[in-house]
């Protein structure tokens, strides 16, 4: 297990010997944020820690009139600002010089001709093997076209018999079920599923990986993992942003729901719950997840109407630093759209049977933070009450995702006195501290391993549509609903006031965070 451990990166980071094989990284929409911020960034780290070879080339695809000098320019600016580690001239001047920019029109031919044939051009010049990785930093309206495209001129296929030909993509996959299929049945009329990278940066980081080596290689922990010991479990992803960057015509279209629950936290859920898988190998751990998914039955209109809170937030005591989500750029006046979501779900399995799984996002919520908190049952006897003990707490396990990322252990200890009495403790694990190297940003990870074929932390299919089912049929539910299940909460406030309805009793509640 020592060596699975390794490819998970708990001892440096990455693991030493992991390095991308030859290829080419094709970059659609290299001038959009999503390029700046994050992809453009994590290559220039994965260059400075070794992980790219020489033989690793980056190929940006625009519409734009650039040439290759205003594409590194523009990327080393972007670099400098985004990436986590501080940009260094010469690395940088010497990894810019594999740097290369090709302007391609969507709906023009001759363009991905062109594309094609420099793509060859660079092949033949630094050895790259034949292989190709396609990420389309892009809506998710122009996959099948792009992947269309590619194929018209050869590029769904290896250049070489010993390359390979990837396409990465990110979400929104699909507003529903119906859509998500549509888009898979596009993809797959050119690549295979397992050509087909659909990357969901929550898995990239260090903690979500963790999940695996956690439960699986500590006897301590795994056999905990059940309705024999669990009360309940609760996931939240909360933050105190709105719609900063013209957020507000997406979130029209998305939703709390679609936007984080049906992708974000369902996996989350997915890693806690999943079974052991035979192996580490990416087919058996995203079966596993898909097999939770599937256990999760999708819920009728009566029961949304109990097991779910939707919310939108109203405006701040300052209008003008405050909006209320309706008088957002590009938000309707009258928008009904959540914009915090909460949902109580079972797993009918053996393993959770009769366990809540409580999922609560929001936006203007008083705090960043992406956690789950795994409540144990209460010890069954009655020893300490008989001894009139001060019982304070419940054993809590606390898995903090963003924006630190550490494990903590909540459980009861006698106060030091004549008196049994007892209070909760919590023993942390934090990563910064733990160990000498910082944690790699969650898309240096998945790129490297979509480079090296590993999908074990992308979504299948197979997920993909048991994830929309489940968030499918709440939809539904609110559909059939009255206005007035939308609620309204203030900035700052942990949704709206009947934010803890969904667990059926007034003595339970969200656990602080």
């Amino acid at each position: 297990m020592a060596d699975e451990a390794l490819k998970f990166g708990l001892d440096s980071g990455l693991a030493d010997e992991i390095v991308a094989p030859a290829g080419q990284f094709v970059l659609f929409g290299c001038s959009g944020d999503l390029a700046r911020r994050k992809i453009a960034p994590a290559l220039y780290n994965l260059h400075v820690e070794g992980r790219l070879p020489e033989t690793f080339v980056v190929v940006g695809v625009g519409r734009r009139a650039w040439d290759d000098a205003l594409f590194r320019k523009e990327m080393r600016q972007a670099i400098e600002t985004h990436s986590r580690r501080d940009l260094d001239e010469a690395t940088w001047r010497a990894f810019a010089s594999r740097w290369f920019y090709q302007q391609t029109i969507l709906d023009e031919p001759a363009s991905f001709q062109a594309l094609a044939a420099r793509l060859t051009r660079l092949d033949e010049a630094f050895g790259t093997g034949g292989s190709r990785a396609f990420y389309l930093a892009m809506a998710p309206a122009y996959f099948g076209p792009i992947a269309d495209a590619l194929a018209a001129c050869g590029l769904h296929r290896p250049a070489r018999e010993s390359g390979f030909s990837r396409l990465i993509v990110e979400k929104p996959f699909g507003r529903d079920l119906a859509s998500a299929q549509k888009l898979n049945r596009a993809l797959w009329a050119n690549f295979d599923e397992e050509q087909i990278f659909r990357i969901d940066h929550y898995l990239g980081k260090e903690t979500v990986q963790n999940l695996l080596v956690f439960r699986f290689a500590n006897s301590l922990f795994e056999p905990h993992f059940s309705a024999e010991w669990v009360d309940n479990v609760q996931i939240t992803a909360a933050e105190p942003f709105g719609m900063e960057g013209r957020r507000g015509a997406y979130y029209e279209q998305a939703g709390a729901l679609r936007d984080m629950v049906q992708n974000h936290m369902l996996q989350l859920l997915a890693l806690i719950a999943m079974e052991r898988p035979d192996c580490l190998r990416c087919d058996a751990v995203r079966a596993a997840k898909a097999k939770v998914l599937r256990a999760i039955s999708p819920m009728t209109p009566a029961l949304v109407s109990q097991r779910t809170v939707r919310g939108q937030y109203r405006e701040g005591s300052d209008r003008e630093a405050s909006p209320a989500y309706r008088q957002e750029w590009g938000v309707g006046l009258d928008s009904t759209i959540e914009t915090y979501a909460a949902c109580q779900l079972f797993i009918d399995n053996p393993r959770w049977q009769g366990v809540p799984f409580y999922l609560r996002t929001g936006k203007r919520l008083p705090t960043k933070t992406t956690q789950i908190q795994i409540t144990f049952k209460r010890e069954a006897s009655s020893l300490f009450h008989a001894a009139g003990c001060d019982m304070r707490g419940e054993n809590r396990l606390i898995l903090q995702i963003s924006p630190k990322e550490d494990i903590s252990l909540r459980f009861d200890v006698k106060i030091p006195g004549a008196a049994m009495m007892l209070r909760p403790v919590r023993m942390d694990f934090n990563y910064a501290t733990a160990f000498a190297s910082g944690s790699p940003e969650g898309y240096e990870h998945l790129l490297l391993d979509a480079m090296r074929g590993d999908s074990t932390l992308f979504i299948h299919a197979d997920e993909l549509e048991a994830a929309w089912s489940i968030v499918d049929s709440i939809q539904r539910g609110w559909q059939q609903a009255d206005e007035t299940s939308l609620g309204f909460y203030g900035p700052g406030e942990w949704g709206p006031a009947d934010a803890d309805r969904i667990f059926g009793d007034p003595y339970k509640h969200w656990n602080p965070v």
